[in-house]
């Protein structure tokens, strides 16, 4: 089991190490230049599209690049079945790497802010990985958070697919819309989203400052 581990990280190491030297991060580093080159590929960019989605995502490209440029070369039906396919498979990859190759490893890695749900996975395993898949989305460490957890495979699959369909079936269908918007936004736009995201963080750091003042003062104190 021990060399079957080790055989399975240096594959892992081996296909990164390939893509670097072929220039797949290269190719797909901003949505309109992965789009040049899923062009390029004709029916090829089909497979393409769901080998480097799968291969690359688990271990740090940026899954948004993916499903962005997807609507941009296909209609969005095609698109949506691609991002689908391409999350799916990654999601699995990332996980079965988590649980089954390097398991201790990943454990020590994930953050906090995953950790905390652990307890409502063993109560609502299905209904928590749907939620989490649909207010994260899809990044590594949630791959590797699931992987780790006690979470059953066919339970992670489901439920990540149920809550990878309305976000990806969005972005597949106003995708396009939403980048040419984007473009064209005035700098006030930019200005406005930003302040409006910044005051929603404050807004939640002060709460959850508040909860932990209010938790704090209603602990008993040993020492009394």
């Amino acid at each position: 089991m021990r060399n079957a581990k080790i055989a399975a990280v240096l594959s892992v190491v081996a296909i990164l190490a390939l893509a670097w030297h072929f220039g797949l991060f290269e190719e797909f580093r901003d949505p309109a230049h992965a789009k040049e080159t899923l062009v390029a590929l004709g029916p090829w960019g089909y497979v393409a599209f769901v080998a480097a989605y799968a291969v690359l995502q688990p271990f740090g490209m940026p899954g948004t690049v993916f499903v962005f440029v997807a609507p941009l070369i296909w209609p969005w039906p095609t698109a949506f079945g691609l991002s689908m396919v391409g999350t799916m498979a990654a999601s699995v990859v990332g996980f079965s790497f988590a649980r089954f190759v390097a398991r201790d490893f990943v454990a020590s890695r994930i953050p906090e802010r995953f950790r905390k749900y652990d307890d409502a996975l063993e109560r609502r395993a299905f209904q928590t990985v749907v939620l989490l898949r649909f207010i994260f989305w899809m990044p590594p460490l949630l791959h590797a958070f699931f992987g780790v957890s006690k979470v059953r495979f066919s339970t992670h699959f489901w439920g990540s697919a149920l809550g990878y369909v309305p976000v990806l079936l969005a972005v597949s269908y106003f995708g396009e819309k939403m980048l040419d918007a984007m473009k064209g936004a005035p700098a006030e736009v930019w200005i406005g989203i930003a302040a409006v995201i910044a005051v929603a963080g404050a807004a939640v750091w002060l709460t959850k400052r508040a909860r932990r003042a209010g938790a704090s003062a209603r602990s008993p104190n040993p020492d009394r």
